[in-house]
């Protein structure tokens, strides 16, 4: 059982240290259908929906999710498939916020 979703995310400023490739990849464990890209700086994520509406109602989900944590996807939306991608920008890398989010977007009622 993961964690991450009953933690929340932290403010991150520049300065702060990435997590490693291998760290993300022991952490990638706990987000299920997430995925590490290759250069190991990012989360994603695929969805697909039965329409657009679901698609966007979802989207809305996610957008209300990442404002109660202080932590934002960028969301790319192709009539009924959504992608997300996690990645703390203020670092260059993916840092626990990403995975704290993505485990909580994987309790989402769409999902």
């Amino acid at each position: 059982m993961s964690v991450l979703k009953q933690q929340h995310c932290a403010p991150c400023e520049g300065g702060a240290t990435p997590l490693t490739k291998e760290t993300a990849t022991k952490l990638i464990k706990q987000t299920p259908a997430w995925r590490l890209t290759d250069d190991g700086k990012s989360l994603r994520r695929h969805l697909e929906f039965k329409d657009f509406v679901a698609a966007m109602r979802f989207v809305n989900e996610v957008a209300a999710l990442a404002e109660d944590e202080g932590h934002h996807p960028d969301i790319a939306i192709f009539w009924n498939k959504v992608e997300l991608t996690l990645s703390t920008h203020a670092i260059g890398g993916l840092s626990n916020n990403d995975f704290i989010l993505a485990a909580k977007i994987n309790e989402l009622p769409a999902v």
